[in-house]
């Protein structure tokens, strides 16, 4: 009786051994898949931050400028500004941000006047490309708002 006992139970050990190898290499992946997703999200933090400084940075120079609506649009909107300052910063943004080339994803501020009061309303829009998402070619934007009186 003992042998057909032995015989049973053969094997069994090296059975529970590499189940527990499987189980502990499933572990390591999930945390290397985790560790690589992590590594991606600071590196879309970091550029949605340095977009949001880069972007704050102008709204200060609009601020201790003139900060009549006509002179704003002058010396900050993209589509007639041509200040030192407005191409300092586009250049700025150029060296920061990754993806930008000289004829995609460039910023944007586009400055407007609204209701009678003449306040310029400045949009500021950021664009940039992860160097991971070249083939996509969707880039990732930062958009801000603000009214300068």
């Amino acid at each position: 009786m003992r042998v057909t006992s032995l015989n049973k139970q053969a094997g069994m050990m090296l059975l529970e051994g590499l189940i527990a190898i499987l189980v502990f290499s499933l572990g390591i992946l999930a945390l290397v898949g985790m560790q690589s997703v992590a590594v991606k999200q600071v590196t879309d933090a970091k550029y949605r931050s340095d977009a949001s400084l880069l972007a704050n940075q102008l709204l200060g120079e609009m601020w201790v400028s003139d900060r009549t609506p006509a002179t704003l649009k002058a010396n900050f909107d993209t589509a007639d500004g041509t200040s030192t300052n407005l191409t300092n910063w586009k250049a700025a943004v150029a060296s920061t941000l990754p993806g930008i080339t000289a004829t995609e994803y460039q910023p944007t501020v586009n400055v407007t006047s609204i209701g009678t009061a003449n306040d310029g309303m400045v949009t500021i829009t950021v664009y940039w490309l992860a160097p991971s998402e070249a083939s996509n070619n969707k880039p990732h934007k930062y958009v801000t708002v603000a009214q300068i009186r």
